[in-house]
């Protein structure tokens, strides 16, 4: 037997089985969200598996010389060559906020800006003690600077030791890897922990050098991976445009997708109503309305009006989510707080309250052009028939119109969403797997886990809420 990806040729990755072996039931799991369901790598064990032991990384990955041809710097002096170092942060604490900003500023521009990219929002991850090394999301940032100490470039990336917290599932990779005796873990992870958010991965800022730092910084991140004797390195949410150039460096690329609202400049929410379906619109009316006849009252707060009992009411909301829903929460109370006093304007927190007693809560953070719809709970004791949608959806579409935001995410998963006006959007992720038999076996995969989610976006799209000749 061999790990086996739909009817395709056993990979030279998986040799021969050591006899004895004995059969089992597969214990490979989903690797698609919603009703996406691909053919999945399926694994055979023998044994226990192996425990996986942390390698100890080269702090400094090396210095490098950037070439021009007589262009000029951002102080306007003609350069003709630059050298840079690249090094590995065991805490973001060790660059500043404003370097770091500058770097995520720099690579997604004004318009894109991505809250969840910046300082405040990945020190608070790491202060609270949520992506840390206890949690198995150890730390180990990429830098560059130049000569004159100047950071040219930053990276958020972390060694793991497990794959939860992602939202672009591998389990049933590191099932085969394992199966055959090999290590999966522990890996490298570049994203944003805890958060399926699109936008860039690697912050260069925006030199004359900037192409040539991001390809530094891709092939160092390659060298780390394989001078660590790590399985692989994952870049997950990155953009299209840096996902396509991954590609080219010898990345596996990797679809899903999401629901997202698309504000046409709309005026209002009923205006947004008047591009849907009868039956689509008649049914929102009829769920806002329940939220009335409940006696409950709706809030969006944003900044210093969200108070610190609002944040503890919201951790309670919060866990009775995730203790229904996944067992073990990622987020810590301190993780609120926290970030809430570094991101100010940038949360939007909306409530409902019956009476005086807050019931409920969504969490969002607002972007450039976009409102990034991220965590949801509400009181374990009461059922509020309709105020999910209330609270995560159609609130933030009216946060969306209001601010004039061209985007609304609401997160992953849910096909809830597209009758709510949340259509399908594809997300990317890019994988560099060390040993070559697996990567043909996987990149075979991931074309037919491809072809499908193209396959279901199309028939979702088809059969969308809104009228005929709205996209």
């Amino acid at each position: 037997m061999a790990v086996a990806i739909g009817s395709c040729k056993p990979s030279p990755f998986l040799g021969k089985l050591p006899p004895p072996f004995h059969f089992g039931k597969s214990q490979s799991r989903e690797v698609v969200r919603g009703s996406v369901q691909p053919a999945r790598i399926s694994a055979i064990f023998w044994g226990p598996k192996k425990v996986a032991e942390q390698q100890e990384l080269d702090f400094t990955l090396g210095n490098f010389t950037l070439t021009s041809s007589g262009s000029e710097d951002i102080c306007g002096n003609e350069v003709k060559h630059k050298v840079i170092s690249l090094s590995v942060l065991s805490s973001i604490s060790e660059v500043s906020s404003g370097d770091w900003d500058a770097c995520t500023l720099d690579a997604t521009g004004p318009e894109k800006y991505n809250p969840f990219l910046t300082h405040g929002f990945l020190s608070s991850l790491e202060e609270s003690g949520c992506a840390v090394k206890e949690t198995g999301w150890m730390p180990r940032h990429i830098i560059a600077k130049d000569e004159s100490d100047n950071v040219l470039g930053v990276v958020p990336l972390y060694l793991k030791s497990h794959s939860y917290g992602e939202f672009v599932f591998d389990h049933s990779w590191a099932d085969a890897y394992y199966s055959f005796g090999s290590r999966y873990y522990p890996k490298l992870q570049c994203c944003v922990p805890f958060t399926p958010v699109t936008g860039p991965r690697i912050l260069i800022r925006n030199t004359p050098f900037r192409d040539q730092v991001f390809e530094i910084v891709v092939s160092a991140l390659k060298d780390l991976t394989a001078k660590s004797r790590l399985s692989s390195l994952h870049i997950t949410f990155p953009s299209e445009n840096e996902w396509q150039k991954l590609s080219e460096k010898g990345f596996s690329q990797r679809i899903g997708m999401q629901y997202h609202w698309k504000n046409r400049n709309y005026k209002s929410f009923d205006e947004f109503l008047m591009d849907m379906k009868q039956s689509k619109r008649k049914n929102i009316r009829q769920e806002r309305k329940k939220i009335l006849q409940q006696n409950l009252s709706m809030k969006r707060l944003r900044g210093y009006e969200i108070k610190a009992n609002h944040w503890d009411s919201f951790y309670k909301f919060y866990r009775n989510t995730t203790d229904n829903k996944w067992g073990t929460p990622y987020l810590n109370r301190d993780f609120f707080h926290i970030m809430a006093s570094k991101m100010g304007d940038q949360v939007l927190l909306v409530v409902a309250e019956e009476g005086d007693e807050l019931v409920a809560g969504a969490l969002n953070l607002i972007g450039g052009d976009t409102l990034f719809g991220r965590l949801w709970g509400c009181n374990p004791r009461t059922y509020y028939p309709g105020l999910h949608f209330e609270a995560c959806y159609y609130q933030a579409i009216e946060a969306a119109i209001e601010l004039k935001l061209s985007t609304v995410e609401a997160g992953a998963q849910g096909e809830h969403k597209i009758q709510r006006g949340y259509l399908p959007v594809i997300t990317y992720s890019s994988h560099y797997l060390m040993d070559d038999g697996f990567r043909k076996a996987i990149e075979d995969f991931l074309h037919r886990e491809s072809a499908q989610v193209k396959l279901v976006m199309k028939m979702l799209y088809e059969s969308g809420p809104f009228k005929e000749g709205i996209d």
